[in-house]
């Protein structure tokens, strides 16, 4: 049976003070819902460390189809919340609409740019994240074929795109990049079933890495790199060639020794949004060869945590675009104990180069 649309509060610890106890923040998120692994579930986290630390309580509206997003912002201002965010483009319209009638309320969109005074916006350089991924993954690659696959054509995916086909040229001229979308609607982010399908024919195509920029959509291009962990020589398209492997040296474990015996390079897929390199330990061994190559992480938890903090403690509200990228700790390369073996410490040396000449403007990443 599927489930309607709801709003629900979620009571948390409050400082016991009665202004901790009565402010009330509204999330509205977008398709794919509060464990999407990517903005949702980010901005979810933000706002309930900053509850945990100010008191109050948080209300949530979960869209179940594209024409519910926005639907539960007007209920959650009904229902006394002081601040309301919203999650995406599908948000965007209606916070600015309701911000309109409600001017003592404050109204945050994640990804986009609201218009009223009493309204912000949370926007993320993606495309210098991006940047870096397509540099370390064209460095990487065994095939010199990279895959992007992108949820829809929305700005925030677009300038992505833009960015990891820049990253990619960047450091090989002679590399190539086929960039697809799950959908041509905000469907996309939430359809696992055909970013599988997607990657398994980039993945036929001799792309060896794969870069998702799909909330929820990329568990489905993990999905597709659990049951490919390699590319084979004699798949291989004409005219590709395996580079020398340059993970050799990581172990592996039995079953994918197994699978991937004979001439063969590991496959890989790059995360977005939030930390996903731990979804790549697919034999629940961080020591050996993990598929996680990194992710591109976008720090909506720690953006939304400071709008909500400064406003449940009184602080002046600052409307407009508030821009977050590789210069202010909004965006970054995740390096952990899954992938740290894949990253070689002369690659990551490059890539502290190549942030610092993006952050200080020296290397321009295209946005359009």
């Amino acid at each position: 049976m599927r489930r309607l649309p709801l709003v629900f509060l979620l009571p948390l610890l409050t400082l016991g003070t009665a202004q901790a106890a009565s402010f009330s923040i509204g999330l509205a998120f977008d398709l794919g819902g509060p464990n999407d692994q990517g903005f949702n579930q980010m901005a979810y986290e933000g706002v309930k460390r900053a509850i945990d630390e100010t008191g109050g309580e948080v209300q949530t509206f979960e869209p179940q189809k594209l024409a519910d997003v926005g639907r539960g912002i007007p209920s959650m201002v009904a229902k006394g919340a002081r601040v309301v965010i919203g999650v995406g483009r599908g948000n965007n319209d209606p916070i600015t609409q309701v911000a309109k009638a409600n001017p003592d309320v404050r109204f945050v969109t994640v990804g986009y740019l609201p218009k009223g005074p009493n309204t912000a916006g949370l926007r993320f350089r993606e495309q210098e994240g991006a940047f870096l991924a397509g540099y370390l993954a064209a460095k990487q690659s065994a095939t010199g074929r990279v895959g992007f696959i992108g949820a829809a054509p929305v700005e925030s995916v677009a300038r992505s795109q833009l960015g990891f086909e820049a990253g990619v040229k960047f450091a090989c001229a002679d590399c190539q990049v086929r960039s697809v979308y799950v959908s041509t609607t905000s469907q996309g982010f939430n359809d696992s079933a055909t970013a599988r399908r997607l990657a398994a024919q980039l993945l036929a195509g001799g792309h060896d890495i794969i870069y998702t920029a799909a909330g929820a959509s990329s568990l489905g291009v993990i999905e597709q790199i659990k049951a490919q962990p390699c590319l084979k020589a004699a798949s291989l398209p004409a005219g590709v060639k395996f580079a020398a492997d340059q993970f050799a040296g990581v172990p592996r474990s039995a079953a994918e020794q197994k699978v991937c015996a004979g001439d063969t390079r590991p496959t890989f897929f790059i995360g977005v949004d939030s930390n996903k390199n731990e979804l790549g330990d697919f034999d629940k061994n961080p020591t050996t060869l993990n598929h996680g190559l990194t992710s591109v992480v976008t720090r909506v938890d720690n953006a939304v945590y400071a709008v909500v903090k400064d406003m449940a403690e009184g602080r002046p509200w600052r409307s407009g675009d508030r821009s977050f990228g590789l210069s202010n700790g909004g965006i970054s390369l995740a390096i952990d104990q899954y992938n740290k073996a894949l990253l070689p410490a002369a690659l990551q040396s490059s890539l502290k180069k190549v942030e610092a000449l993006i952050s200080s403007g020296t290397v321009k990443v295209p946005t359009k």
